[in-house]
C-alpha cells in the first residue's frame, strides 16, 4: 500500500475533530485494517455509529465512499452490474439502418453476418456498473461500505467472498476483473442473524456497543455544544436508563443527539415532566415505547 497509514492516535484525533469519540479499540482496528489490507466487519446494535465510522475513515484518506445498502433479495444484478438493454437495442437498430445486419436473408446467412458482432453488445461499452463493480473499476481511492450485510441473503453473502478475498469479480461475458487498486472495505451488521464463518474469516472484526455514560456525554457535548452541561448529563442518563428497559426500539446515539438538539431548541434547562412529554418523540420512535416511558417517568430520570 503506497498511501500513508495513520497511527491509532492520529485516527482518534482526526475523528475527534469531526465530533466522533473514537475508542482505542476502534482506532487500533482501523490502523490494523490499513496495515494488513483487510476488510473490516463492524457489528453492533443499530444507531451506535458504524456507518459513521466508514464515512469518517473514507474522509480521513480522501477516498470516495461507495455504499451498497443491503436488503433481503439483493442479487448480483443490483450489487455488481447490469447490461444496458436499451443501449444494446438502440445500437442494434442503428446497425440495421446501416444495412450491417440482415433482416430478409436466410437464417444461416444472417448468423454468419452477425458472427463476431454479437459479442460487441456484451462489452464494457454496454455495462452498467453497480457499487461492487464501480469499486473494482475505480481509478481513484475508494472505500466500499457494505451496509447492514446481515439483511441480505446467505447466497449473496457467499457471493461477496470473491470481492473480499481477492478484490476481484467475475463477469461471465468478460471474465475476471481485478481491482486497479485494492479498496478499503467496511461491512456493517446489526447482528440480526449469524454471518457465515467464511465471511468472518476474511475480515477484521470489532463489536461496537452503546457508549459508556462518560463517552456519550462527550459525544453530545461535541455535537451539541450549545447544550447546558447539566442538561446533557441528565438526558444521557435518561437515555441509558431507557436502553435498559423493555422498549421496542432502543434509542441510538443519533436519537440522543436529536433529543439534545430538541431540548436545546425549546430552551429546556432540565428534564421536567412537561418538557419530556413534549419532546420525547425525538428520542423514541414508537407509540408503545413513548407510552411506557411516560407511564414510568420517575424511574428513568
Amino acid at each position: 500500500m503506497t498511501e500513508s497509514i495513520f497511527k491509532p492516535d492520529a485516527i482518534a484525533a482526526r475523528f475527534a475533530e469531526a465530533g466522533f469519540v473514537c475508542t482505542g479499540e476502534l482506532a487500533t482496528t482501523l490502523f490494523l485494517a490499513d496495515s494488513l489490507s483487510k476488510p473490516l466487519l463492524l457489528e453492533g446494535p443499530p444507531g451506535v455509529g458504524k456507518t459513521e465510522v466508514a464515512k469518517l475513515w473514507a474522509d480521513l484518506h480522501g477516498a470516495r465512499l461507495v455504499r451498497l445498502q443491503c436488503y433481503e433479495g439483493l442479487d448480483e444484478a443490483r450489487a455488481l452490474y447490469e447490461w444496458s438493454y436499451g443501449k444494446q437495442m438502440l445500437y442494434a437498430q442503428l446497425l440495421r439502418g446501416r444495412g450491417d445486419t440482415a433482416a430478409d436473408i436466410p437464417l444461416d446467412e444472417a448468423v454468419r453476418a452477425l458472427h463476431g458482432k454479437a459479442d460487441a453488445f456484451f462489452s464494457r461499452e454496454f455495462l452498467l456498473p453497480r457499487p461492487l463493480l464501480e469499486v473494482i473499476l475505480a481509478d481513484d481511492p475508494v472505500l466500499l461500505l457494505v451496509d447492514e450485510v446481515d439483511r441480505s441473503d446467505e447466497e449473496f453473502e457467499a457471493f461477496l467472498l470473491e470481492v473480499l478475498a481477492e478484490a476481484q469479480v467475475t463477469i461471465p461475458e468478460l471474465g475476471t476483473l481485478r481491482a486497479r487498486q485494492r479498496p478499503r472495505v467496511v461491512l456493517t451488521s446489526n447482528d440480526s442473524r449469524d454471518l457465515s464463518d467464511a465471511l468472518r474469516r476474511r475480515c477484521l472484526y470489532l463489536y461496537i456497543d452503546y457508549p459508556s455514560f462518560e463517552d456519550e456525554v462527550r459525544i453530545v457535548r461535541a455535537r451539541v455544544p450549545d447544550a447546558e452541561a447539566r442538561l446533557v448529563e441528565q438526558l444521557v442518563r435518561f437515555t441509558q436508563n431507557v436502553r435498559k428497559a423493555a422498549v421496542r426500539k432502543q434509542p441510538g446515539i443519533a436519537e440522543t443527539l436529536d433529543w439534545a438538539l430538541a431540548l436545546t431548541a425549546v430552551g429546556a434547562d432540565g428534564l421536567g415532566s412537561t418538557v419530556v412529554r413534549r419532546t420525547l418523540g425525538a428520542l423514541l420512535k414508537s407509540r408503545e415505547d413513548v407510552e411506557h416511558v411516560l407511564a414510568n417517568l420517575p424511574r428513568f430520570k
